[in-house]
């Protein structure tokens, strides 16, 4: 996958009805690097990160992630960890088992994987009986967060992940972000916050001049 961009976006259109929003985008995300897109909220930026995901088919433009179409396949998301759709919580499974399930469901040993220390580290440590459901509005963004670093993945494609986050948490998270780039991850997010960005040691591209 190191032989190609880890995402490749050229010629990129969608409108949402007669109103377009993204209009002959262009976007590259080195392999192993971090790219930041910024800009005013409608301007696009979660709906480039759908069209990566493969969440959201565009009108026309070509995109490629690691040299290849993104789409509803395993090996696609055994690759592309994400945050832009919010996640499916599974009814009567408690936080911790969610994590479980995350692990078994990319082949790693729940006993091995830190679930625990991942729950701590985001804070979430009492509330690992908890349902997700149950949760605060933060309390679901660290989840999410804390199981998308938990399995293993070559792209993170991340919406706003400071969002609802404390400055210790924004901080924390900026930290994960670069040691999964230093890893050899690849990462693309949507932010407002150029700070944490940085920290994270993405690139900040404005959408305006894509």
């Amino acid at each position: 996958m190191a032989d190609h961009p880890a995402v490749e976006v050229s010629d990129l259109n969608v409108s949402y009805g007669s109103t377009p929003v993204l209009v002959d985008v262009g976007l590259t995300v080195p392999a192993g690097a971090g790219v930041c897109v910024t800009g005013e909220n409608g301007i696009g930026k979660s709906t480039l990160l759908r069209c990566v995901s493969s969440l959201q088919r565009p009108d026309s433009g070509v995109i490629r992630v690691f040299g290849g179409e993104p789409g509803d396949r395993p090996d696609f998301w055994r690759a592309v960890a994400t945050t832009v759709e919010p996640p499916t919580w599974y009814p009567g499974l408690t936080a911790h088992e969610h994590a479980e399930l995350v692990c078994r469901a990319h082949g790693q040993d729940p006993g091995e994987a830190g679930i625990d220390e991942a729950l701590e580290r985001f804070g979430l440590a009492g509330h690992a009986d908890a349902i997700p459901p149950s949760l605060s509005s933060g309390q679901k963004q660290r989840l999410t967060l804390a199981l998308v670093l938990l399995r293993p993945s070559a792209l993170l494609i991340l919406d706003e992940p400071e969002q609802r986050l404390d400055p210790e948490g924004r901080a924390m998270v900026a930290g994960m972000l670069a040691d999964y780039l230093a890893g050899g991850g690849s990462l693309l997010l949507a932010s407002h916050d150029d700070k944490f960005a940085v920290a994270a040691g993405a690139e900040i591209v404005s959408m305006d001049m894509l």
